[in-house]
């Protein structure tokens, strides 16, 4: 009872309990007056006023929002009131002495909607508690705040065109932050700003749905609908929100195709081949995607046979094509009339019908240089072999469509008839033979022959001509094959030895039915059996033949019934073996018995011709290898170094006279004069036979006058050739008037070359350059 009392107290905003009992109330737990056992109930001895404190609002100072306080507080500035919890110290204060409550700022139900504190009262002196601490709430109380607001917008949303009205199509939702069990600051409610008289909105449930029937994708594709919700239920002073509903009508099949005109006329060349496009014929559907598909068709019976349509890839326009060969000179033009149905129709909309239109189509068939054309489109001719040259094989005939007076000239392609069997009339067209024709050796003949206009060459067409050769009986029948066979001597009387087949190469159709006959009288060794199919058996005759060695030849008789019949004789080798008991031959001949084991004359020619060839290449790499080493050799007497060459140990320089004999080298004191007058060329091999080099006794080991001699010698000896660039360029130009032109001197110059004796200038003007390169001054101009 006493909690009632507190909550309805608190609600109202009085004072809520009153203070503590000064001794416990005892209560009897019996009913109906019966006794029982007391339990004891402490009344609550605080006393508080408000538990709730408005949002948002804002004052100058603190706002006083409840009062703690307890009997057990005389008034005497004894007791001291505390306050923990939620916001305690910051959002809310306490007056310890008084105990007072106070809001320092404003609050916001959205952020935080209750706080929970707990007070408590001590002795001011000890901080002794008096009271039991004592839990409380302070709520928030909402105020009208928040706008609504719509987190999904802005929304859209397709629906069919030509819609019944009410049909869904999409449901906004908005959201109010207040609290919705207080008050009506979040009751919303929902209405169109924009968008009727197309489309309405539930005002509790916010379903957008359409409002008028028969909404066209044609005329509208695209509307933008503006939905407002707004709080309070809908009354003045709520806060209201808004958002966009982008609805698009998605295409349904309500429009036929219509073409745009009722004639179309096009023109095509006779000579135009089947496929080739003649016009293109484009039906009208406002629709989309499938709903604007078409097929179309040809309505009359001369139009589809000369021509047919279809649809283009887009599937929107028909395509006219030609379906078979045209001819101006047969027909110049056809008029027919096509249709365009619409390939997918819904059946709710079959009222908007019907789905197809008709247009009428004419074609012109316009005339164009044709080709000769041939009667036929191939021809089929035949000729008996064996006939003379000349023989008629038949006529082909061409005509010019265009002029049909004009003439042709006919002509065989020399590719079709590369043996030139046969030859054609170029006026007429006649087909003769050119030479006698044979069928067992070809039976058909492909002619391809050209026809051409007079008038104008570019106009050719062919034909394929084929001729047949016919069968005459002209050919003997003959053996299948050349038959050897073999017949054990201890073969029994009348035993099967082989059976021979002939063959005639005349046609069958011509009583080539062969029979074959073998020799007659009681001296034949063979016997042979005409089996009336072509064929004879060659048995074992009651007699059986002497065996010998040498083979048997049994002659055949040949002949065919044809008119006139023809003959022929082959004949058949038969061998008496000898035979194991198993029937295979152990010998025949004795030739076969003499005949050695082993590799044959063939297969030893080839190996001794392959033996003699690696001998001859073994032999020619050997001489080449010494050819190559002889090369490579240097006599000493040929070698114009000498000493120095021959010379290889590394020595110890000039005080080393122990690495090398000094006694081999030459005395340089024996050395020969220059021999006088002008030194020798030595570009050239000297004309005169080479002097004989004179021993020299040993001298003194002077490796320095030594080297000097040889080099002196070596630069006088005119059997030595130039082998360096100095001794070249050195002596070269000797005899002219300009001396040397090389800057380089020879080892016996002391000097080096003499200059020129005469003046530079005298060179004249095709020296000009070299004079100024040695000095000379550029003359003077004129």
């Amino acid at each position: 009872m006493w909690g009632l009392v507190r909550l309805l107290l608190a609600w109202l905003g009085g004072w809520g309990c009153m203070g503590r009992l000064a001794a416990p109330v005892r209560a009897w737990a019996g009913s109906r007056g019966r006794p029982g056992p007391a339990l004891l109930r402490t009344r609550r001895s605080w006393v508080w006023n408000q538990f709730f404190v408005i949002e948002e609002y804002a004052g100058p100072e603190p706002v006083l929002i409840g009062k703690l306080h307890s009997d057990v507080d005389r008034g005497e500035g004894r007791t001291k009131y505390l306050l923990t919890g939620e916001g305690a110290g910051t959002v809310f204060v306490i007056d310890e002495a008084t105990g007072n409550i106070h809001v320092t700022k404003s609050l916001d139900r959205e952020e935080k909607a209750q706080y929970v504190l707990l007070a408590q009262a001590v002795d001011r002196a000890s901080n002794r508690p008096l009271e039991p601490p004592s839990e409380f709430i302070i709520k928030v109380q909402d105020i009208n705040d928040n706008p609504p607001v719509f987190p999904l917008g802005p929304y859209h949303a397709t629906v069919p065109e030509m819609s019944n009205v009410g049909t869904s199509v999409i449901q906004v939702t908005a959201h109010d932050a207040d609290d919705p069990s207080y008050g009506n600051s979040a009751k919303l409610v929902y209405t169109v700003l924009d968008g009727l008289p197309f489309f309405s909105v539930d005002p509790q449930t916010g379903v957008v749905r359409t409002a008028i029937p028969n909404m066209d994708r044609e005329t509208q594709e695209e509307f933008l609908v503006v939905i407002q919700a707004k709080d309070m239920g809908g009354h003045m002073g709520g806060l209201s929100g808004s958002t966009t509903v982008t609805v698009t009508l998605s295409d349904v099949n309500d429009n036929p195709p219509k073409f745009p005109q009722g004639l179309y006329q096009f023109s095509v060349v006779e000579t135009a081949e089947p496929g080739v496009l003649v016009g293109r014929l484009q039906a009208q559907d406002p629709d989309l995607g499938d709903n604007a598909l078409m097929a179309y068709s040809i309505l009359d019976g001369e139009g589809s046979e000369a021509f047919s349509i279809g649809t283009d890839s887009q599937g929107r326009d028909g395509l006219l094509t030609v379906r078979k060969p045209l001819d101006f000179e047969t027909r110049r033009s056809y008029s027919f009339r096509v249709e365009a149905t619409n390939t997918l129709i819904d059946p709710a909309y079959l009222r908007r019908g019907p789905f197809k239109d008709v247009a009428s189509v004419r074609v012109a068939v316009q005339d164009a240089p044709e080709p000769p054309a041939f009667t036929q489109a191939a021809y089929h001719l035949a000729v008996l072999e064996n006939k003379a040259p000349g023989t008629l094989v038949g006529q082909i005939s061409a005509m010019d469509l265009d002029s049909p007076a004009s003439p042709i000239r006919y002509s065989i392609l020399p590719y079709s008839d590369p043996e030139r069997c046969f030859s054609i009339e170029p006026e007429d067209g006649t087909i003769r033979t050119a030479a006698p024709l044979d069928r067992e050796a070809r039976v058909w003949h492909n002619l391809t022959v050209l026809a051409t206009e007079l008038d104008s060459s570019a106009q050719a067409s062919r034909v394929q001509v084929a001729i047949q050769t016919l069968d005459e009986n002209d050919s003997a029948p003959q053996l299948a094959e050349p038959y050897d066979t073999f017949v054990c001597d201890s073969a029994a009387p009348g035993q099967l030895i082989q059976v021979i087949r002939a063959l005639d190469r005349d046609e069958v159709g011509n009583s080539s039915r062969v029979s074959l006959q073998g020799p007659l009288g009681p001296d034949a060794n063979f016997t042979v059996q005409d089996n009336r199919d072509g064929s004879a058996s060659l048995l074992l005759p009651s007699r059986p033949a002497p065996p010998r060695q040498a083979p048997y030849l049994v002659p055949i008789e040949l002949w065919d019934w044809g008119q006139p019949a023809l003959s022929s004789t082959a004949t058949v080798t038969v061998s008496v073996c000898r035979c194991r008991p198993d029937g295979s031959v152990a010998s025949c001949r004795a030739e076969a018995q003499l005949s050695p084991t082993g590799l044959s004359t063939g297969a030893l020619l080839a190996i001794v011709t392959c033996v003699g060839t690696l001998l001859a290449l073994l032999v020619l790499f050997v001489a080449l290898r010494r050819q190559k080493q002889e090369a490579l050799m240097v006599l000493e007497e040929e070698d114009v170094r000498e000493n120095i060459i021959t010379y290889d140990d590394e020595g110890g320089g000039e005080e080393d006279t122990e690495a090398f004999d000094i006694t081999a080298l030459q005395n340089p004191d024996g050395a020969a004069p220059p021999a006088p007058g002008p030194p020798a060329r030595r570009d050239v091999l000297p004309r005169g036979a080479r002097a004989q080099r004179q021993p020299r006794p040993p001298g003194p080991a002077d490796v320095a006058q030594l080297l000097a001699l040889r080099l002196r010698e070596a630069d006088e000896d005119p059997g030595v050739p130039p082998y360096d660039s100095v001794q070249v360029y050195g002596y070269e130009g000797r005899g002219s008037s300009c001396g040397s032109l090389s800057s380089l001197g020879s080892g016996s110059e002391a000097g080096g070359a003499p200059g020129p004796t005469e003046p530079l200038d005298d060179w004249g003007p095709l020296f000009r350059t070299l004079a100024e390169l040695y000095g000379a001054k550029e003359p003077q101009g004129p």
